[in-house]
């Protein structure tokens, strides 16, 4: 048995998964609130005390870089230490890692009907892969190919300098800088960054703002009654915003892809992705994605899938635990 946890800066998900057979089977999984709790050791420990199940192995993937089996959460006041989870869960071998490289490891274990494509790419396209996944930040990670597997690796590209295209973006970057210094892409590509293209966007004068549309945002989390709204094309302003938050989504993603050289494939994650796929079909992602000057022809050729399953964190995280305990 393997327990496994995708921790975010919303959410934490935890699961038991029997690896007794070829495929990974979920046996126990719950869900809480991150910011509900202390810490993940708080969460872990009522998991194993509600379920009363024995794991050999586990391992978190969580939102944040990590050094030496720690990390200090992005947007979490947590600091989650490995060796300090195996003392206190008495399991012999915890493996703390990002969740987006926990991301990577369900790749292989994910069904065809798990994904949608937004681009199929070269018939024989392979090679480095890399994964995207803006929600409460903006992750991404790669996937190197040895000639034999793919091997994940984390990064941390979501809080490099965000670079704008064109003269909104460029208002949206002055706006970022005098907000928070720094004009990170996380600061952009996520849920808190729809808003902030959307003021922006509304500041600015270059969209119109819905009355109906300010009052909802007024009242509860702005991100979903951005993207909702827009989708419905009820409110130009949250049109303009989705249609700017997609194009820089793609605009990333195909940096991403150049930096890694992932002729093998990209693969889009997160919450936000999935919720607003009429909008990531429509051409504007993977237009902005091949929009790479004399190497646009190298990005035409790429294989493009958003993962739907919203597990794939948690499915990669055993994945990652399963490989590591048959080394």
């Amino acid at each position: 048995m393997i327990l496994a946890g995708d921790i975010g800066g919303t959410k934490t998900r935890l699961a038991f998964f029997d690896v007794s057979t070829d495929r990974l089977r979920m046996v126990e999984e719950a869900r809480y609130s991150s910011r509900e709790y202390a810490s993940l050791d708080e969460i872990a420990l009522r998991f194993l005390k509600e379920h009363r199940l024995e794991a050999r192995y586990a391992c978190f993937g969580v939102a944040g870089p990590v050094r030496h089996g720690v990390c200090r959460a992005t947007n979490l006041a947590w600091t989650i230490d490995a060796a300090q989870l195996a003392k206190k869960m008495g399991i012999e071998t915890v493996l703390v890692i990002n969740d987006l490289e926990a991301t990577a490891y369900a790749i292989g274990e994910l069904e065809d009907t798990e994904y949608a494509v937004l681009q199929p790419g070269a018939p024989d396209a392979e090679g480095n892969r890399g994964v995207i996944a803006a929600g409460t930040g903006l992750g991404e990670a790669g996937m190197y190919w040895d000639g034999e597997r793919h091997r994940p690796f984390a990064c941390e590209g979501g809080h490099s300098d965000f670079s704008p295209r064109n003269a909104p973006e460029a208002e949206l970057l002055f706006d970022l800088r005098a907000q928070f210094g720094h004009a990170a892409w996380e600061r952009v590509l996520s849920g808190p960054g729809l808003f902030h293209i959307y003021t922006c966007l509304r500041d600015h004068g270059i969209a119109q703002e819905s009355a109906d549309v300010a009052r909802a945002i007024s009242k509860g989390d702005p991100a979903p009654t951005i993207s909702q709204a827009a989708l419905a094309n009820r409110c130009p302003l949250c049109v303009a915003t989705l249609d700017m938050f997609v194009s820089l989504y793609g605009a990333e993603a195909g940096n991403l892809a150049l930096k890694l050289m992932a002729t093998g494939g990209i693969y889009i994650g997160g919450g936000i992705a999935a919720r607003i796929l009429p909008k990531m079909r429509d051409g504007t992602f993977v237009k902005a994605f091949s929009d790479k000057g004399r190497l646009s022809d190298i990005l035409e050729q790429i294989p493009i899938k958003v993962i739907l399953n919203e597990k794939a964190a948690l499915i990669g995280a055993a994945q990652c635990a399963r490989l590591h305990g048959a080394q």
